[in-house]
């Protein structure tokens, strides 16, 4: 097992996400010498400095590896067959179910990929073929806002002896890190891993479904699971994972609308957003098919804007490493579209700054489904929204600056403004896709005095988006 440095400090990651991967290797490291196993555990300028040292101290002539979840270090691992001695075996990743048990051509949009995987798994499948419930997918079931009731707090782990001296060496080892660990949390065995998922099933799960669209200035997670890093590193299997889901619905103790909802994100999105992943790249990184080039404006790193929704959910993530997945689409995403920021500036910040964050998720959920930016590959049509769904799904709204139903003006939501000069600006093309008509055709109602006030304020936000 190698800690790579220069893999360490590719980019300034979030100190939450560095501490999680090393605290869980070296604790994984621990229970395989408790079990027997002789580990070669070593800290490497670089993966292939280690892996040398490696073969000279072992005379090791033949590596059995895991394939890389990324491309490129994917393409590192074929290169090794290069390294003079060393015959390489590289084996399926066991962390997707799409590799463990590849599908017959699966289907390119995500709803009939997520009904190939429903029926190769067996989850949520009667007996005689058919989806449990009589339908497929109880989405429409899932888009309320938050109405105040109690929300139980995931669970914490203590950092141990291990984990504070991960946070010690990485402090120095990564001196470009973002955000802080010192109230590190997060599981890092396999066993605290079970325990936050158990967690999850019995306190949060029964309230995920109506709640997994809604936002809130006081819960980080509402009913979330926050289980995708201990997904993304293996501590967590996918099938066992939805399969806890299916069994709390069979056993009684959570509704077949929050089970369905999890099971889809977990065998359907994850899965299918890997699978394009491998198929899209590597142009994928450099897709723009809005041609946006603008840069991310400043406050990213900060969170200090007057827009409340941007400000709540930026400094949670620069806090924690993390935000649930709609904030991400709706809120994050959705104004980045909008406002024209270069795709790959904003796939960067979702790299560096979110615990879960690694190239085979970010790139296709960002570049791809977010932003559009790939021509519609990933997804049929582009996530926008004003501010109307923003204040529909969240309390962010209120007390917010800005005015939540204007257009122009002094105090119109740049969200209002900027939608409608999205619609305004790429209306020919938005007009031909069936999934945006009702949106498009909402610009028949603004007169042409109304349309030119449109474009001029949004160019004098976009003037001054540093200021907004």
């Amino acid at each position: 097992m190698i800690e790579s440095l220069a893999r360490l400090n590719q980019r300034p990651y979030h100190r939450r996400k560095l501490v999680l991967i090393i605290s869980a290797m070296r604790h994984y490291a621990a229970a395989l010498r408790a079990a027997g196993y002789d580990v070669d555990y070593r800290v490497a300028p670089d993966f292939l400095t280690g892996l040398r040292e490696h073969v000279a101290t072992f005379g090791t002539r033949h590596l059995i590896c895991m394939a890389a979840a990324e491309y490129a270090t994917r393409q590192f691992q074929q290169r090794l067959a290069d390294e003079p001695g060393i015959a390489i075996t590289i084996l399926p990743n066991t962390l997707f179910l799409v590799e463990r048990y590849p599908p017959n051509r699966p289907p390119a949009l995500m709803e009939p990929f997520y009904r190939a995987m429903r029926r190769h798994t067996g989850l949520l499948i009667e007996p005689d073929g058919n989806p449990t419930g009589g339908i497929w997918n109880f989405d429409h079931e899932n888009r309320r806002r938050y109405d105040g009731r109690p929300v139980p707090p995931p669970l914490r782990f203590a950092p141990d002896e291990i984990t504070r001296q991960v946070i010690a060496d990485l402090a120095v080892a990564c001196p470009r890190a973002i955000g802080s660990a010192d109230d590190f949390d997060l599981p890092v065995t396999r066993e605290q891993a079970l325990q936050a998922l158990a967690d999850f099933i019995a306190r949060r799960l029964p309230d995920f479904g109506p709640f997994e669209d809604a936002m809130s200035s006081e819960h980080d997670l509402l009913f979330h699971s926050q289980l995708s890093p201990l997904l993304n590193i293996g501590l967590l299997d996918p099938l066992e994972t939805a399969q806890a889901a299916v069994d709390a619905y069979r056993h009684g103790h959570a509704p077949l609308a929050s089970v369905e909802g999890f099971v889809r994100q977990i065998i359907g999105w994850r899965e299918y957003i890997y699978y394009r992943y491998w198929e899209l790249m590597p142009d994928l990184l450099q897709a723009n098919a809005w041609r946006a080039e603008r840069p991310l404006p400043d406050w990213f790193w900060t969170g200090r804007t007057r827009m409340r929704c941007l400000s709540k959910v930026i400094s949670r993530v620069l806090d924690s490493g993390y935000c649930h997945h709609i904030e991400r689409l709706m809120v994050l995403c959705n104004f980045a579209v909008l406002a024209g920021i270069r795709p790959q500036a904003v796939n960067d910040w979702f790299l560096e700054c979110y615990i879960d964050a690694y190239e085979w998720v970010v790139t296709p959920n960002v570049i791809g489904m977010g932003l559009n930016a790939d021509g519609g590959r990933t997804a049929t049509k582009p996530y926008i929204a004003s501010a109307a769904y923003i204040d529909k799904m969240s309390d962010y709204c209120k007390g917010c600056v800005y005015d939540r139903k204007a257009r122009v003006g002094s105090q119109a939501c740049p969200f209002n403004t900027l939608y409608w000069h999205f619609l305004i600006t790429h209306e020919e093309r938005l007009r031909a896709n069936p999934r945006l008509g009702p949106a498009v055709l909402g610009l028949r109602r603004l007169s042409t005095d109304e349309r030119r006030a449109i474009v001029a304020q949004a160019n004098e936000i976009l003037g001054r988006i540093e200021e907004l």
